[in-house]
Protein backbone atom coordinates (compact mmCIF):
# COMPACT_ATOMS: atom_id res chain seq x y z
CA UNK A 1 0.00 0.00 0.00
CA UNK A 2 2.87 2.64 0.53
CA UNK A 3 4.17 1.53 -2.94
CA UNK A 4 1.47 2.29 -4.27
CA UNK A 5 0.81 5.55 -2.55
CA UNK A 6 3.92 6.71 -3.57
CA UNK A 7 3.44 6.08 -6.99
CA UNK A 8 0.32 7.43 -6.43
CA UNK A 9 1.96 10.93 -5.36
CA UNK A 10 4.26 10.83 -8.60
CA UNK A 11 0.57 10.78 -10.31
CA UNK A 12 -0.08 13.74 -8.79
CA UNK A 13 3.04 15.56 -9.31
CA UNK A 14 4.03 14.51 -12.91
CA UNK A 15 0.22 14.27 -14.50
CA UNK A 16 -1.48 16.53 -12.67
CA UNK A 17 0.74 19.26 -11.52
CA UNK A 18 -0.41 19.81 -7.52
CA UNK A 19 1.93 22.24 -6.25
CA UNK A 20 4.64 21.16 -3.86
CA UNK A 21 2.80 22.03 -0.43
CA UNK A 22 -0.84 20.39 -2.05
CA UNK A 23 1.25 16.75 -2.32
CA UNK A 24 2.42 16.97 0.96
CA UNK A 25 -0.62 17.45 2.14
CA UNK A 26 -2.21 14.11 0.31
CA UNK A 27 0.74 12.08 1.55
CA UNK A 28 0.01 13.44 5.28
CA UNK A 29 -3.71 12.27 4.81
CA UNK A 30 -2.79 8.58 3.06
CA UNK A 31 0.00 8.08 5.66
CA UNK A 32 -2.56 8.57 8.18
CA UNK A 33 -5.13 6.33 6.66
CA UNK A 34 -2.27 3.42 6.07
CA UNK A 35 -1.34 3.67 9.63
CA UNK A 36 -4.32 3.25 10.11
CA UNK A 37 -5.48 0.25 8.07
CA UNK A 38 -1.74 -1.37 9.33
CA UNK A 39 -3.74 -1.51 12.88
CA UNK A 40 -6.58 -3.25 11.59
CA UNK A 41 -4.39 -5.70 9.50
CA UNK A 42 -5.83 -4.75 6.13
CA UNK A 43 -2.40 -5.03 3.80
CA UNK A 44 -4.62 -5.33 0.06
CA UNK A 45 -5.91 -2.13 -1.09
CA UNK A 46 -8.48 -4.23 -2.79
CA UNK A 47 -9.50 -5.73 1.04
CA UNK A 48 -10.43 -1.98 2.20
CA UNK A 49 -14.43 -1.50 2.82
CA UNK A 50 -16.93 1.66 3.05
CA UNK A 51 -16.71 0.20 6.57
CA UNK A 52 -12.90 0.66 7.22
CA UNK A 53 -13.04 4.46 5.96
CA UNK A 54 -16.07 5.22 7.82
CA UNK A 55 -14.50 3.78 10.69
CA UNK A 56 -11.31 6.23 9.59
CA UNK A 57 -13.06 9.24 9.77
CA UNK A 58 -15.18 8.16 12.90
CA UNK A 59 -11.69 7.77 14.76
CA UNK A 60 -9.98 11.33 13.37
CA UNK A 61 -13.69 12.98 14.60
CA UNK A 62 -13.83 11.67 17.47
CA UNK A 63 -9.91 12.74 17.97
CA UNK A 64 -10.85 16.24 17.68
CA UNK A 65 -10.59 16.87 13.21
CA UNK A 66 -13.11 19.56 12.55
CA UNK A 67 -15.41 18.88 9.08
CA UNK A 68 -13.39 20.42 6.75
CA UNK A 69 -10.17 18.71 7.97
CA UNK A 70 -12.25 15.30 7.72
CA UNK A 71 -13.29 16.50 3.92
CA UNK A 72 -10.14 16.88 2.66
CA UNK A 73 -9.08 13.62 4.12
CA UNK A 74 -12.02 11.78 2.21
CA UNK A 75 -10.79 13.81 -0.72
CA UNK A 76 -7.38 12.04 -0.40
CA UNK A 77 -8.77 8.78 -0.12
CA UNK A 78 -11.57 8.75 -2.39
CA UNK A 79 -8.30 10.02 -5.54
CA UNK A 80 -6.20 7.69 -4.11
CA UNK A 81 -8.71 5.03 -4.92
CA UNK A 82 -10.03 6.52 -8.00
CA UNK A 83 -6.24 6.11 -9.50
CA UNK A 84 -6.09 2.55 -8.39
CA UNK A 85 -9.27 2.32 -10.08
CA UNK A 86 -8.48 3.66 -13.03
CA UNK A 87 -4.78 1.51 -13.38
CA UNK A 88 -7.14 -1.84 -12.73
CA UNK A 89 -5.65 -2.12 -9.12
CA UNK A 90 -9.02 -2.40 -6.85
CA UNK A 91 -12.64 -3.01 -8.29
CA UNK A 92 -14.33 -0.48 -6.56
CA UNK A 93 -13.72 2.82 -4.74
CA UNK A 94 -14.98 2.30 -0.97
CA UNK A 95 -14.78 6.27 -0.20
CA UNK A 96 -17.39 7.27 -2.54
CA UNK A 97 -20.29 7.02 -0.77
CA UNK A 98 -18.48 7.80 2.84
CA UNK A 99 -19.49 11.50 3.76
CA UNK A 100 -17.97 13.74 6.66
CA UNK A 101 -19.44 15.65 9.14
CA UNK A 102 -20.48 19.10 7.61
CA UNK A 103 -18.47 22.53 9.20
CA UNK A 104 -20.18 25.66 9.86
CA UNK A 105 -19.13 27.75 6.53
CA UNK A 106 -17.03 30.80 7.41
CA UNK A 107 -17.20 33.89 5.28
CA UNK A 108 -13.97 35.53 3.80
CA UNK A 109 -12.48 38.13 5.42
CA UNK A 110 -12.19 41.19 2.53
CA UNK A 111 -11.09 44.74 2.62
CA UNK A 112 -13.33 47.68 1.84
CA UNK A 113 -12.14 49.45 -1.44
CA UNK A 114 -10.97 52.45 0.73
CA UNK A 115 -8.98 50.63 3.22
CA UNK A 116 -7.40 48.88 -0.32
CA UNK A 117 -6.16 52.29 -1.31
CA UNK A 118 -4.56 53.13 1.71
CA UNK A 119 -2.60 49.93 2.01
CA UNK A 120 -1.58 50.19 -1.72
CA UNK A 121 -0.44 53.80 -1.45
CA UNK A 122 3.05 53.33 -0.22
CA UNK A 123 5.78 55.38 -0.73
CA UNK A 124 7.74 53.73 -3.74
CA UNK A 125 11.41 55.07 -3.12
CA UNK A 126 13.59 51.63 -3.04
CA UNK A 127 13.51 49.03 -5.60
CA UNK A 128 12.24 47.03 -2.70
CA UNK A 129 9.14 49.12 -2.38
CA UNK A 130 8.06 49.11 -5.67
CA UNK A 131 8.53 45.23 -6.24
CA UNK A 132 6.22 44.70 -2.56
CA UNK A 133 3.83 47.59 -4.63
CA UNK A 134 3.71 45.56 -8.18
CA UNK A 135 3.02 42.38 -5.93
CA UNK A 136 -0.08 44.02 -3.72
CA UNK A 137 -1.26 45.55 -7.08
CA UNK A 138 -0.93 42.48 -9.47
CA UNK A 139 -2.50 40.44 -6.33
CA UNK A 140 -5.97 42.90 -6.32
CA UNK A 141 -5.99 43.45 -10.09
CA UNK A 142 -6.08 39.90 -11.02
CA UNK A 143 -7.32 37.84 -7.53
CA UNK A 144 -4.39 35.71 -8.15
CA UNK A 145 -3.49 32.73 -5.78
CA UNK A 146 -0.02 32.75 -3.56
CA UNK A 147 1.64 30.51 -5.57
CA UNK A 148 0.45 31.51 -8.59
CA UNK A 149 2.16 34.94 -8.20
CA UNK A 150 5.39 33.33 -6.97
CA UNK A 151 6.11 31.27 -9.84
CA UNK A 152 4.71 33.69 -12.15
CA UNK A 153 7.00 34.20 -15.63
CA UNK A 154 7.57 37.44 -17.56
CA UNK A 155 6.86 35.50 -20.92
CA UNK A 156 3.04 34.93 -19.24
CA UNK A 157 2.33 38.46 -18.32
CA UNK A 158 1.43 40.52 -21.60
CA UNK A 159 1.35 44.16 -20.48
CA UNK A 160 1.05 45.46 -24.00
CA UNK A 161 -2.63 43.92 -23.63
CA UNK A 162 -3.05 44.21 -20.25
CA UNK A 163 -3.26 40.41 -19.83
CA UNK A 164 -1.52 37.59 -17.36
CA UNK A 165 -1.59 33.31 -18.06
CA UNK A 166 -1.67 31.62 -14.92
CA UNK A 167 -1.79 27.67 -14.39
CA UNK A 168 -3.70 27.42 -11.24
CA UNK A 169 -5.31 24.35 -9.05
CA UNK A 170 -5.49 21.04 -10.92
CA UNK A 171 -2.86 22.35 -13.76
CA UNK A 172 -5.92 24.43 -14.91
CA UNK A 173 -5.30 27.60 -17.19
CA UNK A 174 -7.20 30.90 -17.78
CA UNK A 175 -6.08 33.91 -18.63
CA UNK A 176 -6.77 37.01 -16.06
CA UNK A 177 -6.92 40.64 -16.77
CA UNK A 178 -4.42 43.09 -15.49
CA UNK A 179 -5.44 46.51 -14.40
CA UNK A 180 -4.45 49.55 -15.53
CA UNK A 181 -2.90 51.22 -12.25
CA UNK A 182 -1.22 47.09 -11.61
CA UNK A 183 0.28 47.38 -15.23
CA UNK A 184 1.86 50.93 -14.30
CA UNK A 185 3.42 48.88 -11.10
CA UNK A 186 4.59 46.07 -12.90
CA UNK A 187 6.42 48.06 -15.67
CA UNK A 188 7.94 50.25 -12.87
CA UNK A 189 9.18 46.96 -11.13
CA UNK A 190 10.82 46.13 -14.22
CA UNK A 191 12.80 49.07 -15.01
CA UNK A 192 14.04 48.52 -11.01
CA UNK A 193 14.36 44.57 -11.30
CA UNK A 194 18.14 44.86 -12.45
CA UNK A 195 18.90 46.13 -9.34
CA UNK A 196 18.28 42.54 -7.74
CA UNK A 197 18.59 39.86 -10.34
CA UNK A 198 20.03 39.51 -13.93
CA UNK A 199 18.04 39.68 -17.42
CA UNK A 200 17.93 35.93 -17.72
CA UNK A 201 15.80 35.30 -14.72
CA UNK A 202 12.57 34.15 -16.19
CA UNK A 203 10.54 34.87 -13.13
CA UNK A 204 8.86 38.15 -12.21
CA UNK A 205 8.75 38.40 -8.80
CA UNK A 206 12.54 38.24 -7.12
CA UNK A 207 14.32 38.26 -3.75
CA UNK A 208 17.31 40.53 -3.17
CA UNK A 209 19.65 38.29 -4.07
CA UNK A 210 17.94 37.34 -7.05
CA UNK A 211 16.58 34.19 -6.52
CA UNK A 212 12.58 33.45 -7.22
CA UNK A 213 10.83 34.92 -4.50
CA UNK A 214 9.56 32.47 -1.66
CA UNK A 215 5.61 32.69 -0.33
CA UNK A 216 6.81 33.06 2.68
CA UNK A 217 8.61 36.45 1.93
CA UNK A 218 5.15 37.45 0.20
CA UNK A 219 3.88 37.10 3.01
CA UNK A 220 6.08 39.02 5.69
CA UNK A 221 6.16 41.92 2.99
CA UNK A 222 2.44 41.96 2.76
CA UNK A 223 2.33 42.23 6.69
CA UNK A 224 5.39 44.56 7.06
CA UNK A 225 3.47 47.08 4.79
CA UNK A 226 -0.01 46.88 6.64
CA UNK A 227 1.83 47.49 9.54
CA UNK A 228 3.32 50.64 7.91
CA UNK A 229 0.09 52.04 6.49
CA UNK A 230 -1.33 51.59 9.94
CA UNK A 231 -3.83 49.04 9.32
CA UNK A 232 -4.95 47.29 12.51
CA UNK A 233 -5.98 43.58 10.70
CA UNK A 234 -4.03 40.87 9.97
CA UNK A 235 -3.53 41.48 6.27
CA UNK A 236 -2.48 38.18 3.89
CA UNK A 237 -2.11 37.29 0.32
CA UNK A 238 -5.35 35.46 0.11
CA UNK A 239 -7.27 38.48 1.87
CA UNK A 240 -6.39 40.55 -1.60
CA UNK A 241 -7.87 37.38 -3.51
CA UNK A 242 -10.76 37.75 -1.85
CA UNK A 243 -11.27 41.71 -1.68
CA UNK A 244 -10.55 41.37 -5.24
CA UNK A 245 -13.30 38.47 -5.90
CA UNK A 246 -16.04 40.38 -3.09
CA UNK A 247 -15.71 43.81 -4.94
CA UNK A 248 -16.24 42.02 -8.69
CA UNK A 249 -19.27 40.64 -7.55
CA UNK A 250 -20.34 43.65 -6.12
CA UNK A 251 -20.17 45.28 -9.01
CA UNK A 252 -20.82 43.09 -11.71
CA UNK A 253 -23.21 40.67 -10.18
CA UNK A 254 -21.63 38.30 -12.53
CA UNK A 255 -20.75 35.22 -10.94
CA UNK A 256 -19.75 32.98 -13.46
CA UNK A 257 -17.19 35.30 -15.02
CA UNK A 258 -15.94 35.73 -11.03
CA UNK A 259 -15.45 31.60 -11.09
CA UNK A 260 -13.75 32.12 -14.37
CA UNK A 261 -10.98 34.66 -13.00
CA UNK A 262 -10.94 33.40 -9.39
CA UNK A 263 -9.89 29.39 -11.81
CA UNK A 264 -12.76 27.45 -9.63
CA UNK A 265 -13.42 24.37 -10.75
CA UNK A 266 -17.00 24.71 -9.13
CA UNK A 267 -19.08 27.76 -8.87
CA UNK A 268 -20.22 26.50 -5.85
CA UNK A 269 -16.76 27.47 -4.16
CA UNK A 270 -17.42 31.09 -5.24
CA UNK A 271 -20.93 31.31 -4.19
CA UNK A 272 -19.60 32.26 -0.89
CA UNK A 273 -18.78 35.60 -2.32
CA UNK A 274 -22.96 36.02 -2.78
CA UNK A 275 -23.22 35.95 1.03
CA UNK A 276 -20.92 38.78 1.07
CA UNK A 277 -22.84 40.75 -1.40
CA UNK A 278 -26.21 39.92 0.44
CA UNK A 279 -24.49 41.14 3.76
CA UNK A 280 -23.58 44.69 2.27
CA UNK A 281 -27.11 45.05 0.72
CA UNK A 282 -28.55 44.12 4.03
CA UNK A 283 -26.46 46.96 5.52
CA UNK A 284 -27.98 48.94 3.45
CA UNK A 285 -31.40 48.38 3.56
CA UNK A 286 -30.87 48.75 7.63
CA UNK A 287 -29.61 51.91 7.11
CA UNK A 288 -32.18 53.10 4.21
CA UNK A 289 -35.42 51.81 4.53
CA UNK A 290 -37.25 53.79 6.80
CA UNK A 291 -39.38 50.43 7.80
CA UNK A 292 -36.03 48.84 8.59
CA UNK A 293 -34.36 51.68 10.69
CA UNK A 294 -33.39 50.98 14.06
CA UNK A 295 -34.77 53.73 16.46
Amino acid sequence: MKELAGKFLLYLENERGLAVRTRQAYRRDLDQFLQFLADESIEAPDRVSQHHVRAFIAQRHRQGLGGKSLQRLLSAIRSFFRWMLREGIVSHNPATAVRAPKSPRHLPATLDADTIDRLLDIPCDTPLAIRDKAIMELFYSSGLRLSELATLHWQQVDLGSGMVTVTGKGNRTRMVPVGRIAVEALLEWRKSRGEFASFEEPHVFVSQRGKPIATRTIQDRIRHWAKHQGMPQNVYPHLLRHSFASHMLESSGDLRAVQELLGHADITTTQVYTHLDFQHLAKVYDKAHPRAKKK
